[in-house]
């Protein structure tokens, strides 16, 4: 760290050390009247005392200007703290970006009062806009990652809701599949068929594909992969469902699924699995031999 460096941290910490319930006010102020963050002005005001008190112990560490706060661990916490408690609150990504921002407009006021030489307030300015800049991007990338995390797992949910496996009789599972079959949903079908099987000890699982509009090259895969898991498990897969329209696109794209069994019906496909299990019917109630 050169002394023109030490000089401007000197500088900022000795205005926040001094300022700090002055500085903490008036950034408390500008972030009410620039965006809506759904925070009442008691918490922003103790966010804004431990955010300050966190800042000055990061200016006084060995840190470069150009990592301060991605360095420093207890601040970079309350960075992402502050992040996440305005998305909770339902404020937007660019308003919590502009709260951290504001505080740049409290710490130049401070330091404008104790320092009226322009060459002293220009190195001041530049090092307190490459600091919070920096924690105006990592809030930012805090909300953003929290997001994303919440819809990734609203959508399994939704993947997980949309591929129910049914217990359909005795042993004997199936799993009715709608719309597209992509790896991600092929992935749940598989952890929750398998799941499953281990649960009902069953011995035969029924992939019905009645709902999947097209069968292309990339979900015959998926079918495959999900039959083999299945077989590993020690169980039996059929899959059921399979249109003449499908029939005529698997045998023109030459996809051999000759060593899975297929019925044109769930229900042709549940009688051949309780005769397979040499259960009893649920048509008849006979019992076939294996």
């Amino acid at each position: 760290m050169n002394a023109s460096d030490a000089a401007v941290r000197d500088r900022l910490t000795t205005a926040i050390r001094e300022r700090g319930d002055e500085i903490a006010d008036r950034w408390v102020q500008l972030q009410q009247e620039r965006a809506a963050i759904g925070i009442d002005e008691g918490e922003l005001r103790e966010e804004a005392d431990a955010l300050l008190v966190l800042l000055g112990g990061a200016l006084n560490s060995d840190h470069g200007m150009e990592s301060v706060v991605d360095a420093h661990q207890d601040l970079r916490g309350a960075v992402m703290e502050l992040s996440l408690r305005r998305e909770r609150s339902g404020a937007t990504p660019t308003a919590t970006s502009l709260a951290i921002l504001a505080l740049k407009d409290a710490l130049l006021e401070a330091v404008e009062r104790d320092n009226h030489d322009p060459r002293e307030l220009f190195p001041a300015a530049l090092t307190i806009n490459r600091l919070l800049d920096e924690a105006a991007a990592l809030s930012f990338n805090a909300y953003v990652e929290r997001r994303e995390e919440i819809i990734q797992r609203q959508s399994r949910q939704l993947l997980e809701l949309s591929t129910p496996v049914v217990h359909l009789w005795r042993r004997i599972l199936a799993v009715p599949l709608i719309g597209t079959l992509d790896t991600a949903r092929t992935q749940v079908v598989m952890e929750n068929l398998l799941q499953a099987i281990q649960t009902h000890d069953a011995r035969v699982a029924i992939i019905d594909i009645t709902g999947v509009q097209t069968v292309d090259t990339a979900v015959a895969q998926h079918l495959m992969q999900t039959v083999n898991a299945v077989r590993l498990m020690g169980a039996d897969c059929f899959i059921s469902g399979v249109r003449p329209s499908i029939a005529q696109t698997i045998a023109q794209l030459g996809i051999d699924l000759s060593t899975i069994l297929t019925r044109a019906t769930l229900a042709d496909a549940l009688a051949a699995a309780v005769d397979m299990t040499g259960q009893d019917s649920p048509a008849t109630g006979t019992t076939k031999n294996r």
